[in-house]
């Protein structure tokens, strides 16, 4: 399976690979640049939704890779991510009054069986909210995979024309 094409910014950092200067030209020019004029959370967001949209949008315009076109896949990130979090919270109050969390001196496996079936359906929806939040993480550069494979390496330091330049003092006058 081939690797994925790579921008020439990163190809460039990378130093592994010679390009002449025309071919650093055509790429550059083929690359896609997303656009960012109109960046406007959905309206069918939530006023604490749109807030948290605008703070991720904000990080990742500033690392290049937010466009016009991703605002519904953040939308749809943001949604799963408050999902899950309602879930998680309504789980919580489940195995609490369903006293999960038995002592294991008096422990009874049917009523831990009996307890487990009534959170089952908070856990499945927790379990496919949380994987809708993973997915989307990782195509929007939210997971630390997803930004590992999105960050230019910082080009390396200028190095000396000669192995004595390191030592040359500047000249006093």
């Amino acid at each position: 399976m081939p690797n994925p094409k790579q921008p020439i910014q990163l190809i460039q950092a990378k130093g592994k690979k010679h390009l002449t200067k025309g071919e650093i030209e055509e790429r550059t020019r083929s690359e896609v640049q997303p656009n960012t004029d109109n960046i406007k959370p959905p309206k069918y967001l939530t006023p604490p939704q749109k807030k948290r949209f605008r703070a991720i949008v904000k990080d990742l315009i500033e690392l290049g890779i937010m466009g016009n076109t991703d605002c519904d896949a953040l939308a749809r990130y943001i949604i799963a991510e408050d999902m899950y979090i309602k879930i998680t919270d309504k789980l919580t109050e489940a195995m609490e009054s369903s006293d999960l969390y038995l002592d294991m001196d008096d422990f009874d496996v049917d009523e831990y069986m009996g307890a487990l079936k009534a959170v089952g359906k908070y856990a499945g929806l927790q379990d496919k909210y949380f994987k809708q939040c993973r997915a989307a993480a990782n195509d929007l550069g939210l997971s630390i995979s997803a930004r590992c494979r999105l960050v230019v390496p910082k080009a390396p330091a200028e190095k000396p024309k000669n192995k004595f330049d390191k030592f040359q003092t500047s000249q006093v006058g």
